[in-house]
């Protein structure tokens, strides 16, 4: 299998990204690992309670050091936003605007309980999903996000369909159907996926 294998709802890299993997890697199941450990590194900062009430997750800042917490190990471009266009996402021009609507909407439901909390976080989720800010990652990434909102609010992180979602198969099949559901504003799939 090639590093760089698109497929399967992964967001193809242009070749300027591609040159910009940090390890030296020969397999998708290589920088799969990798990627994982740097994102477990990531998760860890992000749920010590020494740092999931001292910073805001609904900033435009938390929004990118994340990121970059979660990939700094494996792309020189983590935590920037993306500057080539995806087969997902707005238009690159327009990721730094649609974000900061977004978490001002977010900051909006938690400070007016507009939705319960996981139906909140699911929410958060598909729309930065759909936004898609970086070249990759953002799956993960909105996904790590809707954990720490649920944590800060509370409630246990969801599972996720507790299952890797990066491998191919029924629960990454369940999972982009489940957002595709939500592009079409039923949350009910994806809300079910994320507790399961």
């Amino acid at each position: 299998m090639t590093l760089f294998a698109a497929g399967d709802g992964n967001t193809p890299l242009s070749p300027d990204e591609q040159a910009d993997l940090i390890p030296d890697l020969t397999t998708k199941e290589e920088l799969n690992e990798w990627e994982r450990q740097n994102i477990l590194e990531a998760a860890a900062w992000a749920f010590d309670p020494r740092n999931l009430h001292r910073h805001d997750p609904f900033s435009e800042t938390y929004v990118r050091a994340l990121h970059l917490r979660m990939f700094d190990q494996t792309w020189k471009w983590a935590g920037v936003y993306r500057t080539t266009e995806k087969n997902i996402g707005i238009s690159h021009y327009q990721i730094r605007e649609a974000l900061l609507a977004l978490l001002g909407d977010v900051r909006y439901w938690v400070e007016h309980r507009t939705y319960e909390p996981d139906e909140l976080a699911v929410r958060f989720h598909h729309r930065l999903v759909w936004i898609h800010p970086f070249a990759n990652g953002n799956g993960r990434h909105a996904r790590l996000m809707a954990d720490v909102v649920l944590r800060r609010l509370g409630r246990p992180a969801f599972t996720w369909g507790s299952a890797d979602i990066g491998k191919t198969g029924d629960f990454r099949g369940r999972y982009i159907d489940a957002l595709r559901a939500a592009d079409k504003y039923d949350m009910g799939p994806l809300l079910a996926f994320a507790r399961s």
